[in-house]
């Protein structure tokens, strides 16, 4: 089967994908500028918003006309019922997540400024994840592909081993994670997408192309992409043997946060409908740009029509 383009219509049913790893209760507050020292910062706008790292490419890949599922843990607490139900009313569904018996769901206080860059303080309770979610062969078999984040690595580690076994695709969100997570993950991927600053903290260079050379050298069993913002996203090409670079669309940046997230849901409901990869990378680079045009984490993902109007912008 010749792999499809942006313009072509999806075919047969919307891809179901499972996103797993963090949801969060995020508080996000807009200033002018970040802080720089002690004092109080005043905001003029504020949005609190359930999101994280695997629950906003869930956002993503349902505002994009794919049906996704997410299995990650919230406390058995006010916060984690309202991170259940904001999800559950974006669209995804939330039957697989785990309510923990004497754990604090995780939140997060986000500051975002006039440029869209933006000062995160996490919470993440480390009860949250010490158990795995049980599942069977079966489960894994109901999805088109897979995509995990690092926040619940054993959980994360299982799920990439499943899909792969079954020749499902195994996507990794490589972000920065502590010592040892990606090195532990990426061996069981069929894809990583990498943060620059993760694959920067992998490689010790600045050079993002370089990046993507070293790291396609040192996990040759996976697509490799680095994504690098405003600068656009690097792959390793492998019809070429070379590194490919995808510029991204001219925006206003308003607000960053969730950006990457975005990029992975795109990019994971993009490899599960067969897109070729350089289709994949720009339909989930222009996905994120979007995203960034407007103020809320999350809720600033695209439709899928939105992102095929702006793609003639490339």
């Amino acid at each position: 089967m010749s792999p499809l383009s942006i313009f072509d219509p999806p075919i047969g049913k919307a891809k179901h994908i499972l996103c797993v790893g963090a949801a969060v209760l995020d508080t996000l507050f807009r200033v002018r500028t970040l802080p720089q020292g002690q004092g109080k910062v005043l905001p003029y706008d504020m949005l609190q918003i359930a999101e994280g790292m695997a629950s906003s490419a869930a956002y993503a890949i349902a505002r994009l006309g794919g049906e996704a599922s997410l299995w990650g843990a919230v406390g058995r607490d006010d916060t984690g019922e309202r991170i259940i139900h904001d999800l559950g009313a974006a669209g995804i569904n939330v039957g697989g997540i785990s309510q923990v018996e004497g754990a604090r769901s995780a939140v997060s206080t986000i500051l975002v400024d006039d440029d869209g860059e933006r000062l995160i303080v996490p919470f993440y309770d480390p009860k949250l994840h010490h158990t795995v979610k049980k599942f069977a062969t079966d489960d894994i078999a109901a999805f088109d592909a897979t995509l995990v984040d690092v926040r619940w690595p054993a959980l994360a580690l299982q799920v990439l081993k499943a899909a792969r076994a079954m020749g499902k695709p195994a996507i990794l969100d490589g972000d920065v994670a502590p010592d040892g997570i990606i090195e532990q993950l990426a061996p069981e991927a069929t894809h990583i997408v990498f943060s620059e600053p993760a694959a920067q903290r992998l490689t010790g260079t600045s050079n993002v192309s370089e990046m993507t050379h070293l790291l396609e050298q040192r996990f040759d069993h996976a697509f490799i992409c680095v994504t690098a913002g405003a600068a656009g996203s690097y792959w390793f090409d492998e019809q070429n043997n070379d590194v490919a670079h995808c510029p991204t669309i001219s925006v206003k940046a308003v607000d960053t946060l969730a950006a990457g997230d975005i990029f992975h849901g795109a990019f994971a409901l993009a490899v599960a409908e067969r897109m070729a990869p350089a289709d994949a990378i720009r339909f989930s680079s222009i996905a994120a740009a979007i995203k960034c045009e407007s103020f809320g984490g999350r809720s600033g993902a695209p439709t899928r029509a939105d992102v095929i109007l702006r793609t003639h912008s490339l």
